[in-house]
C-alpha cells in the first residue's frame, strides 16, 4: 500500500518538474518575442509624421 503512495508521489513530482521546465521555456520565448516586436514598433515609429 505505501509503495503505491510513494510511486504516485514520484510520478506527481516528475510531472510537476516537467511542467515547470516547459512553462519557463515558454515564458522566455514569449518575452523574446515581445522584445523583438516592441523594437520593431519603435523603429517604425521614427518614420511617422503627424
Amino acid at each position: 500500500m505505501t509503495e503505491k503512495a510513494y510511486k504516485a508521489m514520484g510520478n506527481a513530482g516528475a510531472a510537476n518538474i516537467t511542467i515547470g521546465i516547459v512553462l519557463i521555456i515558454m515564458g522566455i520565448a514569449s518575452g523574446v518575442i515581445l522584445l523583438v516586436s516592441g523594437g520593431r514598433l519603435f523603429r517604425a515609429k521614427r518614420g511617422l509624421t503627424f
